[in-house]
């Protein structure tokens, strides 16, 4: 059964950068899973399983558009540093996440005062060619209520 639009699609992964060191990986955790064709995954990864079936294990470098988007020039932005999330003592580089409208948002420290910080609002991962090792782990199709809803329920979906 080869995985198409409204399947639910649960999958291993490993993120690794341009040297081939790895970044992340949900090894020895439960598997990713999510409703294939609603927007619910990056396009880059979406894409790639599209047309594989259950036991696939392949290796793919989308576009950066297609992951964590492209680098913004000129993304920063002045924020309270009690809005930081992530550390009690920032210093330039670091990773940070806030809060927006949008939901949490993964920003990197440049400059950081007393009162307020410069944000890179870029994810600290966009611009970057990324290699992603997938293994597919199950596919289904979708109830009618996760269509509905535009999101997969259950272990490793969402849960009302």
């Amino acid at each position: 059964m080869s995985i198409n639009d409204n399947m639910v699609v649960q999958f291993n992964y490993t993120l690794r950068d341009e040297k081939g060191e790895v970044l992340e990986s949900n090894e020895g955790r439960d598997p990713i899973a999510y409703l294939h064709g609603n927007d619910n995954m990056m396009p880059g990864i979406e894409d790639a399983i599209t047309g594989k079936s259950v036991g696939d294990k392949f290796t793919v470098t989308p576009p950066a558009a297609d992951t964590y988007g492209e680098r913004q020039e000129g993304a920063e932005q002045r924020v309270s540093v009690k809005h930081l999330v992530g550390a009690k003592v920032w210093k330039p580089g670091m990773a940070a996440v806030i809060n927006t409208d949008q939901g949490q948002r993964q920003v990197t420290i440049l400059k950081v005062g007393k009162f307020m910080a410069t944000v890179d609002v870029n994810h600290p991962l966009a611009g970057r060619e990324l290699t992603f090792d997938i293994e597919v782990v199950s596919a289904r199709d979708a109830t009618d209520e996760e269509i509905a809803h535009g999101h997969a329920h259950g272990v490793g979906g969402h849960h009302h």
